[in-house]
């Protein structure tokens, strides 16, 4: 089963929040309803990809050594065949998050995007992370003007 970070981001709403682990849970229940078998590990590549598109944010748990995913800045969560009925398949209960909380760990993930594509000279990442610093402003409460300026800086 394919699924895009829309879709992703669409299980992920349902909760709020979800591990990786209970997202991969998830995406095998769905899979599951439309005939196929499949493990929950072989949705790590999408997470990663959603990941890094900022489709989805992750966020160290309270008081676990679990990641939260939350729905990222630039997500128009979709709901996949059957989703609505995860909440009534799953016990998990609906999870939430200081928004400042979430808009630092989306922060410090973008800076830490910025510094790699900025080394590493690729211009057409530099160009995604420069859209995504609006919507991640827009999103939650950070300033990411400094790092766009650099991002501006590399593309001169």
């Amino acid at each position: 089963m394919d699924v895009t970070g829309d879709e992703l981001a669409g299980v992920v709403d349902l909760f709020g929040a979800l591990t990786r682990e209970e997202l991969g849970q998830a995406l095998v229940e769905l899979a599951y309803k439309q005939g196929e078998d499949c493990d929950p590990s072989a949705f790590d590549p999408d997470v990663d990809d959603a990941i890094g598109t900022y489709h989805l944010v992750s966020v160290d748990a309270d008081d676990t050594d679990e990641e939260w995913l939350f729905p990222g800045p630039v997500a128009f969560p979709e709901l996949l065949e059957g989703a609505t009925d995860l909440p009534h398949i799953m016990a998990i209960e609906q999870r939430s998050i200081d928004r400042e909380r979430l808009g630092e760990a989306g922060k410090a993930q973008f800076q830490r995007d910025t510094d790699a594509a900025v080394a590493a000279g690729d211009t057409e990442r530099i160009e995604q992370l420069l859209d995504v610093s609006y919507e991640l402003e827009v999103w939650a409460p950070v300033d990411l003007a400094a790092a766009r300026d650099r991002l501006d800086e590399a593309l001169s």
